[in-house]
């Protein structure tokens, strides 16, 4: 149905959802990820991190018709009409007011929109199968491609916080080697749950930092040039996490429900498979 408030002792208010990766939903069984028991269900994770992180309205609404059309958001700052000099155009990375991040021409006439999870095993699999050629149709200049991030499970706030403390220039790297690495993460985490249960008592400025030190998150990122350091003072701007909340909050009010969801020039694709997302940029002119 909805996720409650993250406090300490809140637990989520689930509810299944027709299709695709939902917030309730059990990770899926694909060859290309590793079957294995879970000493912790997934319920039972989320009841872990959902006490730990700090106090988050995180209303994803449910019981609301999808929304069918998207735009893509308007680029924070003015847009360049061909790309900077010694660049290619998936070289260019704009953040948006809304809170994603487009690559490539912000002129482009195929526009590519991504609501993904950075915890999302099906956005995983969209990645791994269709990232190289969306590169190509970005470096084209024909197609543009923005992620927004939409947290449908408590770590994906501290995921996007840190991919968010990144440079600009970095940040579509960083989602992409989550998402190629998103076995090795996931079963990294996994080990780290039970510590992560300590953050439920600390002072909300710590409580991110510790989960994401259980989690193997600092580890992950500071091995991909991001100083723990660095990434402990993102972590600690409790303001950086809500902002992330209320843009969940904002995406779950246009409808959206699941993740991945994509458009293509404002057309929903009935389906999380590259092959089906592929199939509605080519039909709009992408090769």
């Amino acid at each position: 149905m909805h996720l409650v408030a993250i406090a300490p002792g809140d637990f989520f208010t689930l509810k299944t959802r027709p299709h695709g990766h939902h917030m309730n939903e059990d990770r899926p069984d694909m060859t290309t990820f590793s079957s294995r028991k879970r000493a912790l269900t997934p319920a039972l994770k989320r009841a872990i991190l959902g006490a730990a992180i700090l106090p988050l309205a995180l209303g994803v609404a449910a019981c609301k018709k999808a929304d069918n059309s998207a735009t893509s958001s308007t680029p924070s700052v003015a847009a360049p009409s061909t790309p900077p000099a010694g660049k290619q155009w998936n070289d260019v990375i704009v953040p948006t007011n809304e809170g994603g991040l487009v690559m490539g021409n912000p002129a482009a006439p195929i526009k590519l929109v991504e609501y993904g999870s950075l915890s999302c095993p099906h956005c995983a699999k969209l990645a791994q199968d269709g990232m190289e050629t969306i590169n190509t149709y970005v470096k084209s200049g024909k197609v543009s491609y923005e992620f927004r991030s939409f947290a449908i499970h408590p770590q994906d706030v501290p995921l996007t916080v840190l991919v968010r403390c990144a440079p600009t220039e970095a940040t579509f790297g960083l989602i992409e080697q989550l998402f190629m690495n998103y076995d090795s993460v996931e079963k990294r985490s996994e080990e780290g749950f039970p510590k992560a249960q300590a953050a439920q008592n600390q002072p909300p400025a710590q409580r991110m930092i510790t989960v994401a030190d259980a989690l193997g998150y600092t580890e992950f990122f500071s091995a991909r040039g991001l100083s723990v350091d660095q990434q402990h003072k993102c972590l600690a701007d409790t303001a950086a996490a809500t902002k992330v909340a209320k843009e969940s909050e904002a995406i779950s009010s246009k409808g959206i429900e699941a993740t991945p969801t994509v458009f293509v020039n404002g057309a929903k694709v009935e389906g999380t498979e590259w092959n089906e997302v592929n199939k509605a940029l080519l039909a709009a002119g992408a090769a």
